[in-house]
């Protein structure tokens, strides 16, 4: 990944929060000499050296895990969005500014690993879930479900661990303008009534 030394970002509990509002990952591995691409929602461990998720039995990832190359990424892509120079002081004084994109996402590097546990496999669903249906004030539970049914679906997938030996992020977020053009991009951008502007302000160092 090209990154400029003013847009990387090695702050864990960051990074961890990002994977955390963003869990969709994309894991990119190698099989038979071609790139293997999935994507699917990860966790990352309490103390941010592993992370958990699980796939179909007939997922090819299961080939990649069991093969003599287990290296995959994880890419995590967070809030995103389109930058006019129409936002910059210095758009009025020289007329040299173009447009650009900011966003910002983590990279996990590390080896993967299958997991066979049917009893982890079941807290690991009933976890994802616990996790995720706040998000619609929801309180579905994995136990609303038939038993048997439950047993059949955790049958048919397996557990992944990535072991995580890098963790680094690139939060491309306007740091590389001068100060008054940052400065107008914050404040133009907590004036804007678009969400996905707003998530990227978050990430955003204050004023």
């Amino acid at each position: 990944m090209y990154l400029p030394k003013y847009f990387s970002v090695d702050d864990p509990a960051l990074l961890a929060q990002l994977i955390a509002e963003y869990p969709l990952a994309t894991i990119v591995g190698s099989l038979e000499n071609q790139l293997e691409i999935n994507h699917l929602p990860l966790m990352l461990s309490s103390d941010r050296t592993k992370l958990y998720g699980h796939i179909a039995r007939v997922n090819p990832l299961v080939k990649v895990a069991g093969s003599s190359n287990t290296s995959v990424t994880a890419i995590f892509n967070g809030p995103q969005a389109y930058v006019t120079p129409a936002w910059y002081p210095s758009k009025k004084e020289t007329g040299k500014v173009v447009p650009t994109w900011n966003y910002a996402v983590a990279h996990a590097q590390g080896n993967i690993k299958l997991i066979e546990d049917a009893q982890w496999l079941r807290s690991h669903v009933a976890q994802m879930t616990n996790i995720h249906e706040p998000t619609y004030q929801s309180n579905w539970k994995l136990d609303d479900a038939p038993e048997d049914y439950v047993q059949m679906m955790v049958k048919a997938i397996i557990g992944i661990e990535i072991e995580v030996k890098s963790l680094v992020g690139k939060f491309k977020l306007s740091q590389n303008r001068p100060a008054q053009d940052y400065a107008a991009v914050v404040e133009t951008i907590e004036k804007s009534p678009q969400e996905v502007l707003q998530e990227m302000r978050k990430y955003m160092k204050p004023n």
